[in-house]
């Protein structure tokens, strides 16, 4: 039984996905088109906001912005009247499951953690990334065009994370940037209860530290004996061929290991999540110890230490602005954290934390606001500070020539709950406005 209702379930996804697709062929307007957004209030997010303006976008680039009667409008271009909409840079999340569940309660659509080692650097988001997933539409609807897809934080090195697209002709063109960093967690839920009878899952926050601590000597070992086996290949190839003996037998390769190299070697970052404040001091020792290129992420617990937060100069991904405050702080301890950060001049991004629910991820960032944050401030966390902290900045989070046609067209401020998205493009495509949602929602209202 239970297995026929999983197969109606997912025969349901797929036929809405079979007619989403179907619509989206037939109302979407190609990226080769210019196409022109004029009279709407454009906020440019790096340039300020031009009340009365026009954005261009062809080949799936902005070619130009600027004031209306300022800006050239190529001939033949579909010109999109705007007047009295908000048009603005499609927002990212910088911490989603986006494409690694679909049905919470059915197992086979979840692929969000690797039960069998709370180490697997090796494992990547990529190779698991559905590209089909319903939620996509659901999200993008309301104006988030990009995010960053990452494993459940159950583990202390859960795999590498990806930067998608939410929308492409398939996987390959919505996984903009593959394995771009790897989450280590040490906010406490790393620890199973279960974990005297499993030795590989460790019961308390020290346990935790040493087996990071041990994954991470390890790799630097093996960094050092592949670095050793290059040296003496060089040496024997420099030999004359009558005098090579012995060549060298290269190390057995593994994984988990050579996953970790880059990030010992700071080419690529870890996205430290910690949440309270002695959390937070022993995972960056940790990270300095190892030299480890870090983006903080969490930190919602741990306003003691924002200071020095602020001195180490790192970006911080900002943790769920909606946890309940414990019981000796003030009720609005969380919700200031934002603007504390911000006045520190500490770089933020807002993430959701989520897969279901990434459409609400503006207004955390309107929250925030209530709450002391800058407007301005709240709108960068959510497009330009997240693309520069993913350093995706030279194509995404702000409306500026050369940039991907990443535009959303709204009917009032973006962070307000009661304002309604009407279009967004993404590349310069512009994506029909259906989701699974929708369809429910018009399916049942002919009845």
């Amino acid at each position: 039984m239970k297995t026929i209702k999983t197969f109606l379930t997912i025969l349901t996804i797929t036929v809405l996905s079979v007619t989403a697709s179907a619509q989206a062929k037939k109302t979407a307007t190609p990226a080769s088109t210019a196409v022109a957004l004029k009279g709407g209030k454009v906020m440019t997010i790096t340039k300020g906001t031009i009340e009365n303006g026009v954005v261009v976008m062809e080949n799936g680039k902005i070619t130009a912005v600027g004031a209306a009667g300022a800006v050239t409008i190529p001939k033949g271009a579909k010109v999109i009247d705007v007047t009295g909409m908000t048009v603005y840079p499609g927002l990212i999340d910088s911490h989603t499951r986006l494409g690694l569940t679909e049905i919470s309660a059915v197992d086979m659509t979840n692929d969000t953690q690797e039960p069998s080692d709370p180490i697997t650097p090796q494992i990547r988001v990529a190779d698991a990334f559905h590209a089909e997933s319903e939620l996509i539409p659901v999200t993008r609807l309301n104006g988030i065009t990009n995010a960053i897809v990452s494993p459940t934080n159950r583990n202390t090195l859960p795999g590498q994370l990806s930067f998608i697209q939410l929308d492409g002709k398939d996987r390959d063109e919505m996984l903009m940037v593959q394995d771009l960093a790897l989450p280590l967690n040490f906010n406490g839920r790393q620890r199973r209860n279960e974990s005297f009878a499993n030795s590989k899952f460790p019961a308390t926050r020290m346990g935790v530290a040493a087996q990071l601590r041990q994954a991470l000597i390890d790799a630097q070992d093996y960094q050092q004996k592949w670095a050793d086996f290059d040296k003496k290949s060089a040496e024997w190839e420099k030999k004359p061929e009558a005098e090579r003996k012995d060549k060298p037998t290269p190390p057995k390769r593994d994984l988990k290991f050579e996953s970790l190299v880059p990030y010992l070697q700071g080419k690529k970052p870890v996205v430290l999540t910690a949440d309270t404040t002695s959390d937070v001091k022993v995972a960056l020792e940790m990270a300095h110890e190892f030299n480890l290129k870090v983006i903080l992420s969490g930190v919602m617990q741990a306003q003691s230490m924002f200071d020095e937060i602020a001195a180490t100069k790192l970006p911080v991904v900002l943790g769920e602005i909606y946890d309940t405050p414990k019981p000796n702080q003030r009720y609005d301890a969380e919700y200031s954290v934002p603007a504390e950060l911000a006045k520190r001049g500490v770089k933020i991004a807002f993430a959701s934390y989520d897969s279901h629910q990434v459409r609400n991820l503006p207004y955390a960032a309107g929250y925030a606001v209530a709450f002391g944050l800058p407007y301005d401030e709240a709108m960068k966390a959510l497009t330009i500070n997240p693309a520069e902290i993913w350093g995706v900045a030279d194509k995404l989070g702000s409306l500026e020539v050369g940039k991907m046609a990443n535009v959303v067209v709204a009917n009032g401020d973006p962070l307000e709950l009661k304002t309604d998205v009407k279009m967004v493009f993404i590349n310069g495509h512009e994506v029909p406005m259906v989701s699974k949602q929708t369809q429910l929602r018009d399916a049942y209202m002919q009845r």
